[in-house]
């Protein structure tokens, strides 16, 4: 048996109502648990392609892996900021304040990070980055310095795609009433983002402060230069300005496909249109 699409809205504005009235501890202890697990399907993703040259055979294998955060979120527990974009239709529905949806993103927002930065320097710190030679730890230079460099309007139209299916995969998870559904659900829209390569700002949060921890070690920037070329001037990039160029454009896009690509769509077909009949 699966949930009709709108028992699936209405339970997710349900679900929302719970989630406006949370208490702050609460709130902020299972933002730093959806932040830590992100952090985790990025972290091991990372260690299973790093050595890998093509870039459509490196995706593919890493969006195997990357669900397994979402999945750890879905089913333990978690207050993810890019899912609780959906929350804006519970504001639609006249179920919680806009004061009580901004609340949440921002609490969510911040414990998420910290999660992401707890996973950080445990990943530095267990040598995880040494692998190959310090391969992986080049490669984490490597994918940070490229998320720092796109443009405000790729990383919007990417935080966009993202979201769209960061969403989805969580209204599609909510349509099964058994475990091995929803791992089915969930995991399939997180595969192709992966394989997109958009951008999720609470996966930033690990990727570029990882790269910019990796890149205080010498060896490990040496290894980039070596294994990609990556100059002195590429690596001073890893720095809080260019975590903010990327961080504030990426929310917003991430907002926006929530928000208004999935949450509002999604809201006027399954219940304002039902209510207008």
């Amino acid at each position: 048996m699966i949930n009709t699409p709108n028992e699936i809205i209405k339970g997710n504005i349900n679900g929302a109502v719970t989630k406006g009235n949370l208490k702050f501890s609460k709130m902020f202890a299972l933002g730093i648990a959806a932040g830590m697990f992100i952090a985790l399907g990025g972290a091991t993703s990372s260690t299973a392609v790093h050595a890998i040259a093509n870039v459509g055979l490196a995706r593919t294998l890493a969006g195997v892996i990357f669900p397994v955060g979402l999945l750890m979120i879905v089913l333990v527990g978690g207050e993810l900021f890019t899912g609780n974009c959906l929350m804006i239709m519970a504001t639609m529905d006249k179920k919680i304040s806009v004061l009580q949806l901004i609340r949440n993103l921002v609490i969510v927002f911040i414990s998420n990070l910290i999660g992401s930065l707890i996973i950080d320097f445990l990943i530095f710190y267990s040598g995880n980055l040494d692998y190959s030679g310090g391969g992986l730890g080049a490669y984490t230079i490597k994918v940070a310095i490229g998320k720092v460099a796109l443009s405000p309007t790729k990383c919007v139209s990417s935080g966009i795609l993202c979201n769209i299916l960061v969403c989805i995969a969580i209204l599609m998870g909510a349509s099964s009433k058994d475990i091995a559904g929803k791992v089915l659900a969930i995991w399939f829209p997180i595969f192709a983002f992966v394989i997109g390569g958009f951008e999720h700002i609470v996966a930033n949060m690990f990727y570029i402060p990882m790269g910019m921890i990796a890149a205080t070690n010498s060896d490990y920037v040496a290894k980039a230069e070596e294994l990609y070329g990556i100059t002195s001037e590429q690596v001073a990039t890893l720095n809080f300005g260019g975590l903010i160029h990327n961080f504030i454009p990426v929310t917003i896009g991430n907002i926006l496909g929530g928000m208004v690509f999935i949450g509002c769509i999604m809201y006027y077909i399954q219940i304002q249109c039902e209510k207008n009949n």
